[in-house]
């Protein structure tokens, strides 16, 4: 029997990646029902993790949301930390930057919203932001954006440093997926106010953006702070793959963890009961 090493593909070295490599379309040969138990199950052990994240305290979780247009950034959100306590749980979107962050380094806007100790994060888009759409809509020039991924390393290595576990998710969502969601999102009058015109029109840079995530994915992908590779075309695959990712990076600090409180609350222990002997 094949041993299962993650529904995800991790990146954590210097190697050159190319999208073309990775089907968009996989699913482990699982159907939907079975990998809904799974995610369910994974969830479980998430909110206990969190829980314990929380507790503890001396360490936060960042993950890192990116891919392009429809590869289901809020889905995942939604379906996969939505469970999650909101109480050390939240979502920072990164929109068009505004003067006052213009005004200072593109890293600025980003160090302020990282998670706090104990607490979970969720970046929809983030940092990279600025070596995709800056890339490719020229917003910078090559001689600025091709320095910001050595920036964005020793910037993850800080976090990292400072007790961050951080985790970068690309959907990989194929063109005809795209197009067959955006359509659909046409028809569904809930779902449009989604839909603009300038989402077709960024298709129209596919292959830049593709260059783009490419280079991100290569320079950037590390030991501290891997990049991993979801399929996104079969949201149900995407979930699961997300869940995993999470479970298994949080995992191996429960021990820890569980030592820690096992101490804090012996010391706690001894605080009230010399409390209760000086009250006799």
């Amino acid at each position: 029997m094949k041993k299962h090493l993650g529904y995800a593909h991790r990146l954590d070295d210097d190697r050159r990646i190319k999208l073309a490599d990775f089907d968009p379309g996989e699913d482990a040969g699982l159907n939907r029902e079975d990998a809904e138990k799974q995610t369910a199950g994974l969830i479980e052990e998430l909110v206990e993790l969190q829980e314990l994240l929380y507790a503890v305290g001396s360490q936060s979780l960042l993950v890192v949301l990116q891919g392009r247009d429809t590869s289901g950034k809020d889905g995942t959100i939604r379906h996969v930390t939505g469970p999650l306590n909101s109480q050390s749980c939240s979502v920072d979107s990164f929109k068009v930057p505004t003067e006052e962050e213009l005004a200072h380094d593109f890293l600025w806007r980003v160090h302020a919203r990282t998670p706090l100790a104990g607490d979970i994060k969720i970046f929809n888009r983030s940092h990279y932001e600025d070596v995709l759409v800056g890339r490719v809509h020229k917003l910078a020039p090559k001689e600025i954006w091709s320095q910001r991924y050595d920036h964005i390393n020793a910037f993850e290595r800080l976090l990292t440093d400072s007790g961050t576990i951080i985790l970068k998710v690309y959907l990989h969502i194929s063109k005809k997926e795209q197009e067959q969601r955006l359509l659909e999102r046409e028809k569904d009058s809930i779902k449009s106010w989604k839909l603009s015109v300038n989402d077709w029109k960024e298709r129209e840079h596919w292959n830049d953006y593709t260059a783009a995530y490419e280079d991100a994915l290569s320079r950037c992908s590390t030991k501290h702070a891997p990049w991993f590779i979801v399929p996104a075309d079969k949201k149900w695959f995407r979930n699961l793959a997300v869940a995993e990712i999470l479970r298994d990076a949080l995992t191996p600090f429960k021990k820890t963890w569980l030592k820690q409180l096992k101490e804090t609350g012996q010391e706690r222990k001894k605080e009230i009961d010399e409390y209760r002997r000086n009250r006799v």
